[in-house]
């Protein structure tokens, strides 16, 4: 439900006033048929917030996909094809277009850093650092890809972050806290940027320990530090160019917000091929 008032604010957005040119030039009569083609190699993703914008226009949009969610695709490939009345199809361009190009860049991202992971045994998840309200959509993108994902919202799991421990005076005064308040079920995940609070972490039990911000030598430290007493998570400052280096500490997770808040969106383009009288 949420993706779909998504999609239906981007329309509105997009055509909300009406689409003057296209409704001067063409009738409800007329027709349509068109494809959309990758301008460069990726990863699809994006089919059915794409369907959801043709169909929230105009029902009766015939949509074919070529290509499922997750795919490799080539330069110059065809990846769906649509039919129905030109206007339709003319007025949810731009917006069935805008999702499948950003979902795309993020899933292909995704696939690449994987990739790099993958010899090292490490998992790479991304981060709630995701364009406001398309956190699910942009989620999804990311496991298109092959990386994972780290909680969905503040709800899904215990972090204690630098301003926690700020306020609440120490790591161990943030950690007992959560304790006294919710037992000993949930996996608690401490954020730390020294040797100093690694080992301040560990102490106070933390299950998961955050090495943010850390060069990959010092974060190989850490690692060694923990000696599988947690989970190692490295996290901040992560880009495809540094990624190896940092799975050459050997954590079990490497976080990065770069999956989302600052991937370019991949070329796609929306060709009409023929019209239908």
């Amino acid at each position: 439900m949420i993706i779909e008032k998504i999609i239906q604010l981007a329309l509105e957005e997009d055509i909300g006033l009406g689409d003057i040119t296209s409704d001067t030039i063409f009738t409800p009569e007329d027709r349509a048929r068109a494809v959309v083609v990758a301008k460069e190699d990726l990863v699809l993703c994006g089919m059915d917030a794409s369907r959801e914008a043709f169909w929230l226009v105009d029902e009766e949009v015939s949509f074919q996909p070529l290509k499922k969610d997750g795919q490799w695709v080539k330069k110059g490939e065809k990846v769906l094809a649509l039919e129905g009345r030109t206007l339709s199809i003319l007025k949810a361009e731009r917006t069935a277009l805008n999702f499948m190009q950003r979902l795309s860049g993020i899933a292909t991202a995704s696939r690449q850093y994987a990739e790099i992971a993958k010899p090292y045994g490490v998992m790479v998840v991304d981060t709630r650092k995701t364009q406001p309200a398309m956190r699910k959509l942009d989620k999804y993108a990311v496991r298109c890809g092959g990386a994972r994902n780290h909680r969905m919202s503040l709800a899904d799991s215990v972090m204690i972050k630098d301003n926690h421990i700020a306020a609440a005076g120490s790591i161990a005064a943030a950690v007992q806290r959560i304790k006294n308040a919710i037992g000993h079920t949930p996996k608690i995940e401490v954020e730390t940027t020294t040797l100093d609070e690694v080992q301040q972490a560990l102490d106070a039990g933390a299950d998961i320990i955050m090495l943010d911000n850390m060069t990959p030598a010092q974060a190989a430290e850490a690692v060694r530090l923990v000696a599988g007493r947690a989970i190692t998570e490295i996290s901040g400052g992560i880009t495809k160019d540094n990624l190896a280096a940092y799975c050459q500490a050997k954590p079990n997770v490497i976080s990065s917000g770069a999956l989302t808040h600052s991937v370019p969106s991949k070329d796609l383009s929306l060709k009409i091929t023929e019209y239908i009288k």
